[in-house]
């Protein structure tokens, strides 16, 4: 209980600090709102989205008429010469210039084409539908990762604690032993093994600094900050775990909601709009052309000067392919085999999905009945050490088996400590194969 309340008055300390200086204090659903609004490549996702959608549009499908204005202008010069059958004269004119300007509407339109316009309609409202489900996939993915790092940076902050608390019970030892060394009461070894116990101590407390400032670069990374190396104050100053996760439930929603297997049905309707399109070469196609404008003719020679028109003209044409060297036939094969394939991916994916959520379960599972058994000696460790404390105040216990004593208990906190970790990983993946993990926003 004395051990409990000394990490419980740190983290208020700490969070007191915060407060006080003005500092951000983060909780979980802050990291996530941070880390998916400031993520560059989460940016990037979405661009790529915003331009699925604008692609899936009825004209970029083929619906609609094209429409366009046009100007030309053309000259001609040139030198004649003419020779009468009847009089043998020949007339012969030089620097004849002609001049042509034409400026019009043309309009052409694709009425029907073997259905391959309304097919590609629907692959592009498909495509929209993709790109939403790779920014889900991104956005899921960038949880997994925040929440797993942040839940990381709590377990440092609690391993330095309990090294923190290490060293102390360390330095009183070796006061202790220092003092009854100087009256005579310990020897010289005590003294000296008190001594290096206190160092290696000390130095585990320095690496596990330096640990939790690469846990923090971590996190202010995954949160574009601008200060990687900005200490974070975080709110939560334990680890929770869920341990009320239902295995069919999980599995129900990995195929319904797992966001991967959903891109790859999507991914297989495309393939079946991409066999429908190769068959739109069979059919017949029909089009519709119309224009209007003005045509103006200028002569240098003869007796017109001039000549200029203006009206519309249009046509439409019917028509089918009969031969295209056998290209639609191979396009149409190959399309089929794509499609046998996406299928065959989609199974395959499937089938890993169901394996690693088994997998990832049993782990859970395991660790949760490990979690339960690391409670209960942490509980024994604690009452241990106490007891061993007070033996070795009263001089009744050696500093060999202090220094086992205490040594049992900062392995039952780590181990404890790893358990809960590791059983959070295993939530989390859990979370995400399932298409829940947008949870942890709420």
């Amino acid at each position: 209980m004395k051990r409990i309340l000394i990490i419980s008055l740190l983290f208020a300390s700490i969070n007191a600090f915060g407060q006080e200086s003005g500092k951000k204090i983060y909780n979980l659903q802050e990291c996530l709102r941070v880390g998916i609004q400031e993520s560059y490549s989460l940016k990037i996702v979405k661009n790529k989205q915003t331009v699925s959608e604008n692609n899936a549009t009825i004209g970029n499908a083929g619906f609609l008429p094209t429409l366009g204005v046009d100007a030309r202008y053309s000259g001609s010069t040139e030198n004649s010469e003419t020779k009468i059958r009847n009089t043998g004269e020949s007339v012969r004119e030089d620097g004849i210039f002609n001049q042509n300007i034409n400026a019009g509407l043309n309009l052409n339109w694709t009425i029907f084409e073997g259905f391959n316009v309304t097919t590609n309609y629907k692959k592009l409202k498909e495509l929209q539908s993709q790109g939403e489900l790779q920014t889900r996939i991104a956005i899921e993915n960038l949880i997994a990762e925040i929440a797993a790092e942040y839940y990381n940076y709590i377990q440092q902050k609690i391993r330095l604690s309990n090294l923190n608390y290490a060293v102390e019970l360390s330095r009183e030892r070796l006061r202790i032993v220092e003092q009854r060394y100087r009256i005579g009461n310990f020897s010289g070894l005590d003294y000296q093994q008190a001594k290096v116990d206190f160092n290696a101590d000390s130095s585990a407390l320095m690496k596990q600094s330096q640990t939790l400032q690469t846990s923090a670069i971590k996190l202010n990374n995954l949160l574009n900050n601008s200060d990687l190396t900005a200490e974070i104050l975080v709110a939560d100053t334990s680890i929770f775990v869920n341990k009320t996760l239902v295995l069919k439930d999980l599995h129900d929603l990995v195929f319904a909601n797992n966001a991967s297997l959903l891109y790859a049905k999507r991914e297989s309707h495309i393939a079946e709009l991409d066999y429908k399109i190769t068959t739109s070469a069979a059919y017949p196609y029909l089009r519709l052309n119309a224009g209007y404008g003005y045509t103006l003719n200028k002569y240098n020679k003869g007796s017109n000067y001039h000549r200029g028109t203006l009206g519309a003209d249009f046509g439409v044409t019917l028509g089918i392919n009969i031969f295209d060297g056998n290209n639609a036939r191979r396009e149409r094969r190959n399309a089929k085999l794509n499609i046998q394939n996406i299928k065959l991916e989609q199974t395959d994916l499937e089938q890993t999905l169901e394996a690693d959520l088994y997998d990832i379960w049993q782990a859970y599972q395991n660790n949760i009945g490990i979690l339960k058994l690391e409670e209960e000696n942490l509980v024994t460790a604690k009452l241990n050490h106490e007891i061993a404390m007070e033996r070795y105040m009263l001089g009744d216990l050696s500093g060999i088996e202090m220094r086992e004593a205490q040594k049992s208990l900062l392995d039952a906190e780590e181990r404890l400590l790893t358990a809960t970790y590791n059983t959070k990983l295993c939530e989390i993946s859990l979370m995400q194969i399932s298409g829940r993990i947008n949870e942890y926003l709420k």
